[in-house]
């Protein structure tokens, strides 16, 4: 069985993330989409935020769970007999990054393969940094989240607009 993990924030999960998981899901057998506890990002939704959302995002996928964990990527792939850590890269500067990471994370486990998967065209320019500086500042988000995301950082936006005006 071929098993494969998704690691990343997901500060939230985008269409570019799930542009990603269709093709992950159709070449592995079973695929965990890792949610980061990283204690040097400040994420704007806790893990347990996250991993709703992505579980409510991706539940139309079979073979997928979504599950969380804190430290190396490779002890987490380890631990859950993946072996496979999909990557996705949208441009040449991702590469650089995850070629580094992938490398170190082969150097303390050579049996974990790292899987680069291009995002779609139409989705190179997202991030999930991107999609909550345009939210904030009163743009559609729509087509870039799933809805889910939408509807829950629409109501952020309006609680924060809401206090700003007070």
């Amino acid at each position: 069985m071929k098993t494969a993990i998704y690691p990343g924030s997901f500060d939230p999960i985008t269409n570019g993330h799930l542009d990603i998981l269709t093709r992950a899901v159709s070449i592995f057998d079973d695929v965990i989409i890792a949610v980061l506890e990283n204690p040097s990002k400040q994420p704007l939704f806790d893990v347990a935020t996250r991993v709703e959302l992505i579980t409510e995002a991706t539940k139309h996928f079979k073979n997928l769970r979504v599950d969380s964990f804190r430290g190396l990527t490779v002890s987490y792939a380890e631990n859950n007999k993946a072996n496979s850590i999909i990557r996705g890269l949208r441009a040449v500067s991702d590469f650089e990054k995850e070629l580094q990471m992938a490398q170190a994370n082969k150097n303390l486990n050579p049996k974990i393969e790292t899987v680069f998967l291009m995002c779609s065209i139409e989705f190179a320019f997202l991030s999930s940094s991107l999609v909550k500086e345009i939210c904030f500042l009163g743009g559609d988000i729509k087509d870039v989240v799933p809805e889910c995301v939408d509807k829950y950082l629409s109501r952020l936006r309006e609680k924060r607009f809401t206090n700003d005006c007070k």
